[in-house]
């Protein structure tokens, strides 16, 4: 009988939810994420586009239970970059060759917040241009902020589902936090003209295959552009990850289901833009590697000045976090090179599949 994997690496978009299950859990891992290196090679090319990563601020309006950062941890030092230094670091970025930048920082609202990072995307705009691909993380907010930020100069925007089943997100978050107000913020980023990114955690507590599947499923029914995710690593100032059982076997099958949905990932969609998380490089020294081999095309090199790293941890043993961004960008070059892929310097790596929109 033909191989479910030689099925859907031919034809995306048409797997059941148990076929879905069948690819997830395949029992060759290597077969698997094989099969999806060779999707990636054949939509995208051996290619891997970097964009640089400026974690801006720590300062969170949510609560999550799972996030280092979460409002509610006093043992965090808050920090907040003022708009020069974030304009520094992108002129930084662009002048070493990065053809995209990721503007990340805890959740805030208010004017005061939107007026402050739709300045600083005017001005890297004004140095960038639109040839310069600026994505922007920075949750949940009105339609108006996602327009003017989109106007001011922003081209895509990732924000993170977590988990396409509402009752295990409730889980993980408090009771004023809303699955509905994530998916209707999703879908007002379409409506901006965004190119739209999601993406959700694996091996949360209570959480099963089937969950997985129906996520992969949910990245295809929202049309996305984009996928960020990653392996859930427990941080021990939470409520959800104080007395969470950490193993180097736990580590190791987190690892493993880490790269296993982006293989999943890949072959289901195909022609989106897959990003190997920093959290498996957290997990193996040589995590973000094997997530290109497994069906990734993205990694996002964190260039924030070193001194406020420290204080942005969303989870525990986040790497790199003493690396200044001119060794980790070398660094990054040699690991890549060695798998026999290629990075696009001075590109934004738009995602095939919103250009074929």
């Amino acid at each position: 009988m033909k191989s479910l994997l030689d099925i859907v690496a031919k034809r995306p978009r048409a797997l059941t939810h148990e076929e879905l299950v069948e690819v997830l859990t395949w029992p060759d891992a290597d077969a698997l994420f094989s099969a999806a290196y060779a999707v990636k090679c054949r939509e995208i090319g051996k290619l891997v586009s970097f964009r640089g990563l400026i974690e801006f601020g720590n300062i969170c309006e949510k609560d999550c239970r799972y996030c280092g950062i979460r409002k509610s941890n006093a043992n965090v030092h808050r920090y907040r970059m003022d708009a020069d230094e974030i304009v520094r670091e992108a002129k930084w970025a662009r002048e070493q060759g990065y053809g995209s930048l990721v503007l990340q920082s805890g959740e805030l609202t208010g004017e005061a917040n939107v007026a402050f990072v739709e300045d600083v995307l005017k001005r890297i705009h004004a140095f960038g241009g639109d040839g310069f691909g600026v994505t922007i993380s920075l949750g949940e907010q009105s339609e108006e902020t996602y327009r003017r930020w989109r106007e001011a100069g922003a081209h895509r925007y990732l924000l993170r589902i977590e988990t396409s089943n509402p009752e295990l997100y409730a889980k993980l978050h408090p009771a004023d936090h809303s699955w509905e107000r994530r998916l209707e913020c999703l879908r007002s980023l379409r409506r901006c003209g965004y190119q739209v990114g999601s993406g959700v955690m694996s091996g949360l507590p209570g959480q099963t295959m089937d969950d997985l599947a129906a996520d992969i499923a949910f990245f295809a029914a929202e049309d996305l552009d984009m996928i960020g995710m990653g392996p859930y690593i427990p941080h021990p100032d939470t409520p959800l990850g104080k007395d969470a059982e950490w193993t180097p076997e736990i580590r190791k099958s987190r690892l493993e289901l880490g790269l296993r949905m982006i293989a999943a990932t890949r072959l289901y969609l195909h022609d989106v833009n897959i990003a190997a998380a920093t959290a498996l490089q957290a997990l193996d020294p040589e995590g973000r590697e094997k997530g290109l081999l497994a069906g990734a095309n993205v990694i996002m090199p964190n260039v924030t000045e070193t001194r406020y790293r420290a204080n942005y941890q969303l989870y525990a043993g986040k790497p790199c976090l003493d690396e200044n961004s001119s060794l980790c960008r070398g660094c990054l070059e040699k690991r890549i090179s060695a798998i026999g892929e290629t990075i696009l310097w001075n590109k934004r790596g738009d995602s095939p599949h919103w250009g074929k929109r």
